[in-house]
């Protein structure tokens, strides 16, 4: 039987991302510390709570629209730069699956492209300039190769979370060319992007929920 993302599990994916940023907020705000406004932990714990709040409102929706209350919520909610990227990464990821009650490999293969997309476009970044977008466009290309071989939705996500993972630690010998950090030029080097960081447990989290409901079925 083909694997698929339920909406039960987008739900319960946003309640582990809140619970995850909380406990790694200050952790996330002692790496901006170094190169930016040391608040990108703050910021972050606060938007999550304030989404998934809305979002447990509305649990019975549809997957784009789930996505799209997250979306709407961090970019009123977050300061920085945070809330935009983060927000235009969920709005354009609500749009490529609206109306699903559940999603095939191929459909978070576009959620995630959408959400990449989405990004490059708000944030106006390329790979290698210490940002987000060097963990997740390392996710997005390694999770579509993955199900494109004809690895299962979950074991695909695996390979990409280890992508993300390698695409943040990557961000440490890069020089910023966004952001605060790029005020810092050749001294930015030597720290750990914040929003790579954050963007690997966002998707490390799915993959937590997936796993978890997969042992299940064993």
């Amino acid at each position: 039987m083909e694997e698929k993302v339920s909406q039960t599990q987008i739900v319960d994916w946003f309640e582990k991302i809140a619970e995850t940023i909380e406990e790694n907020k200050d952790y996330l705000t002692e790496l901006d510390a170094a190169i930016g406004d040391a608040d990108h932990g703050i910021n972050m714990d606060r938007g999550f709570k304030k989404a998934i709040a809305q979002l447990l409102q509305n649990r019975n929706s549809d997957i784009g629209t789930l996505l799209k209350t997250i979306a709407m919520t961090l970019i009123s909610s977050v300061g920085g730069a945070s809330g935009p990227l983060y927000g235009t990464l969920f709005l354009r990821a609500s749009s490529a699956v609206a109306g699903k009650q559940d999603l095939t490999a191929q459909d978070l293969a576009n959620l995630l492209q959408a959400g990449k997309d989405g990004v490059i476009q708000r944030g106006k970044a390329n790979l290698g300039d210490k940002t987000m977008l060097d963990a997740l466009s390392p996710a997005v290309e390694t999770y579509t190769t993955a199900i494109d071989q004809n690895r299962s939705l979950v074991d695909a996500l695996r390979e990409a979370v280890l992508a993300t993972e390698e695409g943040m630690k990557n961000t440490i010998p890069l020089v910023a060319k966004k952001g605060r950090a790029s005020y810092l030029g050749e001294r930015s080097a030597g720290h750990q992007d914040p929003g790579a960081t954050s963007t690997y447990l966002i998707l490390r989290c799915l993959l937590e929920v997936l796993e978890k409901e997969r042992s299940k079925n064993v």
